[in-house]
């Protein structure tokens, strides 16, 4: 694999964008005010979330990519749009005045998450609208779609985007999020994970019974392939008349936050980059390996996915 190759691979990430927040200290007491612990913040780090951080993912790789989202004209906002430029990003964000930018505060002491803490708030009408015009201008100019639903409002056109962009002649991808899994009908793969699936097709008794449940749902909707993430088991994949999987790399875990951006982020890298879909598949499941070992929302670098087999190409 050449550096070269990635980095003609042009990504359009559409979705919900947060600003990951972490305050990291050291606690020493428990509060007289209530039983919870007092934390002593001795540091602070802002990341890119939901759809940001899979496009954080492919631009670590070294890959293009273009962000269409929504923010509101707020501090976080722009600290969002900061990132977004600091990462070499493309930014077609918009601003809604009306919308808080979703936040989500973590607290962190001697590695272990004590508490969570979400702002957020739905964007106008108007200015997703404004998103899907500004959706179809984009098209040509990147060579594969991933549509990032965190469930924050900034995807109430993803039926109409997955039409446009399969009418462009584009793959799109999609990272799925509650159980009306119909507005993702037409598109080339889903990426759910076991707890997502379980909400929409049920709970599965065996093996047959998931690669059942999941091939119908696979053609109920029209899409070329399902892909299960199973964390500790791998991967499943479900294509027309096929059922395959990949094993998980015994890795030790230690934060899954951020795992399913990753893992879509590289395997709409590797297709479009034009690798077979198992060949995706298999350096999907490897970063996914890769990234739970990390604190928090993280991304995969070139080097880290392939290691000494890698070519640097000047």
């Amino acid at each position: 694999m050449e550096l070269d190759e990635i980095r003609r691979a042009r990504i359009l990430v559409v979705g919900d964008v947060m600003l990951d927040r972490y305050w990291f200290g050291d606690v020493e007491r428990i509060s007289p005010e209530a039983p919870v612990p007092v934390v002593r913040i001795g540091q602070a780090e802002e990341r890119l979330g939901g759809a940001a951080n899979v496009a954080r993912n492919i631009t670590a790789l070294g890959a293009q990519a273009g962000l269409l989202s929504v923010v509101g004209d707020d501090e976080p906002g722009r600290t969002i749009a900061r990132l977004v430029r600091n990462d070499k990003i493309d930014d077609h964000l918009h601003i809604d005045p009306a919308l808080a930018t979703t936040v989500k505060l973590r607290i962190v002491a001697r590695r272990q998450q004590l508490a969570r803490v979400d702002f957020e708030s739905t964007p106008e009408a108007e200015v997703l609208d404004a998103h899907l015009g500004q959706f179809a201008a984009l098209l040509p100019e990147y060579d594969l779609v991933i549509l990032s639903d965190y469930g924050k409002g900034g995807l109430t056109h993803i039926a109409k985007m997955i039409a446009m962009a399969r009418a462009a002649g584009r793959p799109v991808l999609v990272d799925p999020k509650g159980d009306d899994y119909a507005r993702y009908a037409g598109a080339s793969v889903l990426t759910p994970n076991r707890a997502e699936l379980r909400e929409v097709v049920g709970r599965w008794r065996s093996e047959e019974d998931l690669t059942r449940r999941a091939q119908d749902l696979r053609r109920s909707l029209g899409l070329e392939a399902l892909l299960l993430t199973r964390s500790e088991e791998g991967m499943t994949l479900f294509t027309q008349g096929d059922t395959w999987s990949v094993a998980a790399h015994a890795r030790e875990v230690f934060d899954v936050s951020g795992a399913g951006d990753t893992v879509i982020a590289v395997l709409g890298t590797m297709m479009a980059m034009g690798l077979p879909l198992r060949e995706a598949v298999t350096q999907a499941n490897r970063a996914g390996a890769i990234v739970v070992g990390k604190l928090g929302t993280a991304t995969v670098s070139f080097a880290e996915l392939f290691g000494s087999g890698a070519v640097v190409a000047s």
